[in-house]
């Protein structure tokens, strides 16, 4: 949350709902929301981190707000962060884990864990589909979110059937 926070601080000063708004605009609602509070305690963080730097703000017929702007450091932290490649292999993923651990367990079946797998996949798929169809057409950003949820989500159901194929060939 703290570097996608920077980034929208990048174009210019705004206060935690602010940030918010920008957020869930930007992203759709297929990408998980984060609570205001979520964000107010990362923009703390973050001005510990003399990334930002907030300013309480007057307001005549509400509480003060504090609006927060970047500071050079976050603008170098920004910069770091656009400039280094995702590296995220899937090797860590809890799936497999259970698919590799399960016949030394004897608690569960590969094919059924499979199965499961393929129907949460399934679903998610459907709920995506949903998603996309209610999302406002004009935002390119949120339907290239789902559109790559998809594309994911798809090519984790073939690594499914590839392991179904070679789980029935040793049997």
């Amino acid at each position: 949350m703290r570097l996608p926070l920077l980034a929208l601080l990048a174009r210019g000063p705004a206060h935690g709902y602010e940030l918010k708004q920008d957020l869930e605009q930007t992203l759709g609602s297929a990408y998980p929301q984060p609570n205001v509070g979520q964000i107010y305690v990362t923009l703390g963080r973050l001005e510990k981190q003399g990334l930002i730097e907030g300013e309480d703000v007057e307001q005549s017929s509400r509480p003060n707000k504090k609006v927060y702007h970047l500071t050079d450091a976050g603008r170098e932290a920004l910069r770091a962060w656009f400039e280094e490649p995702e590296d995220e292999p899937r090797v860590r993923d809890e799936f497999f884990m259970k698919l590799a651990l399960a016949p030394q367990t004897g608690l569960a079946d590969q094919i059924a864990l499979i199965n499961r797998q393929r129907r949460q996949y399934l679903n998610t798929m459907r709920q995506l589909s949903k998603l996309a169809g209610a999302e406002d057409r004009d935002n390119r950003i949120a339907h290239l979110l789902i559109e790559g949820a998809m594309l994911h989500l798809q090519a984790d159901l073939d690594w499914l059937e590839r392991c179904q194929e070679e789980l029935e060939e040793l049997e």
